[in-house]
C-alpha cells in the first residue's frame, strides 16, 4: 500500500506543480494583457466617450423634435375643437338666408301670418343655436370697407357716403369666433 501511497503523492506533487504553473502563466498573461488593455483601454475610452456625446446630442434633438411635434399637434387639436362646427353652419347659411327672404314678404290673410310668424320662430332658434356656437354676423351698416371681411360686389357714387363706405348689404356675411367663413357681399361708395 505503500507504494500507492507514494504514487498517489506524487501524482498530487505533480498535480499542485502544474496548477502553479498554469497560475503562474494565467497572471503572466493577466499582467500583459492589462498593459495591452491600457493603452487600448485608453483609445477605447475616447472613442467610447466621442460616440456617447454624439448619441446625447441625436438624443437632445429627438426630444427637441418630440416637444415641437407635441405642441403643433396641440396646437391642431384646439384649432379643430375651435372651429369643429365650421361645415356645419356654412352649410346652415343658405337655410338662414331663405328664411330672411320668406320674412320679408307681406302677408294679408290671417292663415299666412301664422304660417310667417311660425317661420320667424324656427328662425329666431336657428339664429340662437347659431350664436351659441359663436356665429356673428359681419357688421355692414356705415361701416368702412375692409376687405378682410367684406367683399365688394358693386361700386356706386352716391351722395351722403363718404369714400370706402358700405351703401348696402347685398348678403349678409358671418364669422365663426374669429374666423370668417363667408364674406359679407356689399356695395360700396367709391
Amino acid at each position: 500500500m505503500e507504494e500507492k501511497d507514494v504514487q498517489q503523492k506524487e501524482q498530487e506533487d505533480v498535480k499542485e506543480e502544474v496548477v502553479e504553473d498554469a497560475e503562474q502563466e494565467l497572471v503572466t498573461e493577466a499582467e500583459s494583457a492589462e498593459s495591452e488593455e491600457e493603452t487600448v483601454s485608453n483609445e477605447e475610452s475616447e472613442k467610447l466617450q466621442q460616440e456617447k456625446d454624439e448619441l446625447q446630442t441625436q438624443l437632445l434633438r429627438v426630444q427637441a423634435e418630440y416637444d415641437n411635434f407635441r405642441k403643433r399637434t396641440k396646437k391642431e387639436k384646439e384649432a379643430d375643437l375651435k372651429y369643429k362646427s365650421q361645415s356645419v353652419v356654412t352649410e346652415l347659411l343658405p337655410v338662414l338666408d331663405n328664411f330672411e327672404r320668406a320674412l320679408q314678404v307681406e302677408v294679408e290673410d290671417k292663415a299666412a301670418k301664422g304660417v310667417v310668424e311660425g317661420l320667424e320662430m324656427v328662425y329666431r332658434q336657428l339664429k340662437t343655436v347659431l350664436e351659441n356656437e359663436g356665429v356673428t354676423e359681419v357688421e355692414t351698416d356705415g361701416q368702412t370697407f375692409d376687405p378682410n371681411i367684406h367683399q365688394a360686389v358693386i361700386q356706386v357714387e352716391e351722395e351722403g357716403y363718404e369714400s370706402n363706405q358700405i351703401v348696402e348689404t347685398m348678403q349678409k356675411g358671418y364669422q365663426l369666433k374669429d374666423r370668417v367663413i363667408r364674406p359679407a357681399m356689399v356695395k360700396v361708395n367709391q
